[in-house]
């Protein structure tokens, strides 16, 4: 039986949003639905607001298979507040659910515009990459539809969205991308991973660390047994100031080479970013024992050693 709510706009999606949680995605279909007539209704001058609930609908659909109508939805989210990045990601999810790669390839570009950072819209597009590359062949991109240009203002809406708007965003690896980490990369894949690491390096030095992340994700799409991708990417996280990507990021570094310096002096101060002092510490010292002479590492155990005094 569904619980009783308010019969107002907020009162419904809020219900919406329980019912999503409690994973009775149908009827909070129904909540969002009634609260969208109510909004439409009232002829509200709100688009931000009726834009929300049809995304949240389109949730609901996709989470029940139904693609059609989550792509529909999403679309008229989009309408109503162009470059929105759940939305995006949405349609994104439901067009590669229907094997519709192109469009989920520009729905996934278009995210990554708005945020370069959003790991979900970055595997997403490596996923698309690869399917596009057997279906379509190496002049694959000549096949796209045209990708929108996502307007500085869009961008800066997002960032300036407070941090729960984007916590859905920064969910980082997906079942699909996790279950590609055992397969063997060809020589083929090797040297993709070798050139798109390369570009990636050449990104950083131009200090564009969000497109640097773009192509170090995709490489390790191609091939993850680089243990130098892994901390270049941590290093863009860092300079973003996505201190747990980067202690991911190194963790997977120290996996491949457990004598990557590079790997545990980034971890060191991605955990003294987060007051993990101890761990900071810790790091340090395993540096230290190989590179005993390291200079940025002597400062860092000074700066993280007053900190645990």
């Amino acid at each position: 039986m569904a619980p009783k709510v308010s019969n107002s706009v907020e009162g419904l999606r809020a219900a919406g949003n329980q019912s999503f949680r409690n994973g009775q995605f149908a009827e909070a279909a129904t909540f969002y639905s009634r609260a969208l007539r109510m909004v439409q209704a009232q002829g509200s001058s709100d688009p931000e607001e009726e834009s929300v609930l049809y995304s949240n609908r389109a949730a609901c659909h996709l989470k029940d298979g139904n693609c059609g109508d989550c792509i529909k939805d999403c679309t008229s989210a989009l309408a109503l507040v162009p470059f929105g990045i759940k939305p995006l990601l949405r349609r994104a999810s439901a067009y590669e659910a229907l094997e519709k790669y192109p469009q989920a390839y520009v729905d996934y570009k278009t995210a990554l515009q708005v945020d370069g950072s959003v790991t979900s819209a970055v595997e997403g597009l490596n996923r698309m990459t690869r399917a596009l590359m057997d279906s379509l062949g190496p002049e694959w991109r000549l096949k796209l539809p045209s990708i929108p240009l996502v307007p500085v203002s869009a961008q800066k809406r997002w960032n300036s969205l407070p941090p729960e708007n984007h916590k859905e965003t920064a969910k980082s690896k997906s079942k699909e991308t996790r279950s590609t980490k055992s397969k063997v990369p060809s020589a083929e894949d090797v040297e993709r991973a070798r050139v798109l690491k390369e570009e990636g390096n050449e990104l950083v030095k131009k200090g564009n660390h969000k497109k640097a992340i773009e192509k170090y994700s995709e490489s390790l799409s191609f091939s993850n047994l680089e243990s130098a991708t892994y901390s270049n990417r941590a290093l863009c996280y860092l300079v973003l100031k996505q201190y747990k990507e980067a202690v991911k990021d190194c963790t997977e570094a120290l996996k491949l080479d457990g004598k990557n310096v590079k790997a545990f002096y980034r971890r060191a101060q991605a955990y003294k970013a987060l007051k993990d002092y101890k761990s900071s510490f810790a790091d340090i010292n395993s540096l230290l024992q190989i590179e005993p002479r390291n200079g940025p590492a002597q400062k860092l155990q000074q700066e993280v050693n007053q900190n645990l005094n």
